[in-house]
Parts: C-alpha cells; structure tokens; sequence
C-alpha cells in the first residue's frame, strides 16, 4: 500500500474502501503489509493516529516508511522535530523485518527541505547492504522507500529519486530482489533486464511503484486506487495489482518474473 493521504481536505472518503481491503487481505493472507509513505496528508498527529488504525486493523506484520507528506508542513516543526508524529506510531523511519522468507528493509527517503524529491544517502545504503546480507537462505530480500526509482507510465512532475542509477545500482549489488516505492500515485512494474543493458548472465531484480491508496486530488484523471500483492516462490516473482472500482477491490493485472538469471 501506498499514499493513503489520511486527511486529505478534498478527498472522497469512502468506509467501504478500508472496509473492503481488510477483507482483501483476509483472503490473499500476506506475512507482511508494506506502506511506503504518505500515510497521511499534513503529517498531524490525528491524521497519524488515524493512518496507523487503518494499517493495525489489517492484522498482519507490517513494514512503514514515512513520506513527503508525514512531516509538518509548517515551520518550524518541519525541521525542529520532522519525525517524532511518525515515530510516535512507528518508533523507527527505517525499518526492518525478518523471516524465514521475507528479508525487508525500509529507508527513509524523505527530506525536509525538499517539498516532493527525496534522497538516499550512502550511508542509509551501506546500513542496507548489511541488513540484506543476514537474510535466511532463500529469503525474498526487499527494499521499501517512498521515492520512486521507475519513471510513472502516465504523466507525472515527480521526478525519480535523485542519483537513482547510484542507488539502484548499490541495491542490486546488496541483493535486493523487489524494491519498492509509490509516490507518483500511478502502479508501474518493471524488471532490470527491460531497461538495463547486461552482458552474460545476471540475477533478475524487480522494481515495482504501487498506486495510490487515497485519492487526495480527486479532479485528476489518470490516479487509479489500488494496491499491489507479491508472490515468490524460488523460481519466479508473481506481482498482482487491485485497483478499486464498482465498489470492490478487483485484479487488474498480473505480471509474473523469474527469480534466478538460469530462467531469464
């Protein structure tokens, strides 16, 4: 899930909309809900109360990384205390979950003095590269921040994360599989090989930009709700993406990739 923009001033609020995803993850029965950002639209502490109920009510593990708009959007809060409503639900911006299965780490992208672009520094990357070495054997190592690395497949003025080719590049050499990101409200998926050109074999690496939970503009066209669900197994990488419509959460696509270069 991303930027379900809790508080939106003009946003359409539907119950049947949280209603209806808690029943959707009853049925797909994921070991672990990633939120990356945005979870709420001024980054007050009733709209982080309120985003942090929704994400609980879910009854599962979760992984939840702060985006542009869970920070003050005042001074001087934005820049005296930019984390401490997040961290008061979350206690950490740069989380870490660990399974038998699931390696997942969170970065915090966002920077108070940028208004949309965010940053990854080296050192956010180094800490990474360590947390995604200690993966069990097998494990689905996955990256989550709220800055997107892919370009949106619609129009969009949100530019990638600044110095993306570095740092995609940092997590493919840690051994990312799935990097994960949303803020451009518009899904779009893609696998390294389709835009990178390698020479002999390489390990496969998917990267995957979610859209929008929320609708905090709902005047724009091209913002699909929806969410996007993750299936591995050791040989491929099944990504599913529900959009809301007619009242229910619905399969818009499924896209599946290998998880080995032997099946490329």
């Amino acid at each position: 899930m991303s930027d379900i923009h809790i508080g939106a001033r003009n946003a359409q609020h539907d119950p049947e909309v949280e209603r209806t995803i808690a029943k959707l993850v009853e049925r797909l029965e994921p070991e672990l809900v990633v939120a990356s950002g945005d979870l709420t639209h001024r980054g007050r502490r009733a709209q982080h109360e309120r985003a942090a109920q929704l994400l609980r009510e879910l009854g599962k593990p979760l992984l939840v990384v702060p985006g542009n708009h869970d920070i003050p959007y005042s001074f001087p809060g934005r820049f005296t205390h930019p984390w401490r409503e997040f961290e008061r639900q979350w206690e950490t911006t740069e989380p870490l979950y660990s399974s038998a299965r699931i390696q997942a780490v969170g970065i915090n992208s966002v920077r108070p003095s940028r208004q949309q672009s965010g940053a990854v520094r080296d050192q956010q990357l180094e800490r990474v590269s360590q947390q995604l070495l200690a993966a069990a054997p097998g494990a689905l190592r996955v990256v989550a921040f709220h800055h997107q690395i892919v370009a949106a497949p619609w129009r969009s003025r949100k530019r990638p994360v600044p110095r993306r080719a570095h740092v995609f590049a940092r997590l493919v050499e840690a051994g990312a599989d799935l990097i994960l990101g949303g803020h451009i409200h518009q899904a779009a998926v893609s696998e390294r090989h389709e835009f990178e050109a390698l020479a002999g074999p390489s390990r496969p690496v998917v990267i995957s930009v979610a859209p929008g939970f929320g609708q905090p503009r709902p005047h724009r066209r091209g913002e699909a709700r929806g969410v996007t669900f993750y299936t591995a197994d050791d040989e491929r990488l099944e990504v599913e993406t529900y959009l809301w419509s007619e009242g229910d959460w619905n399969l818009a696509a499924r896209r599946a990739f290998p998880r080995t270069a032997a099946t490329l």
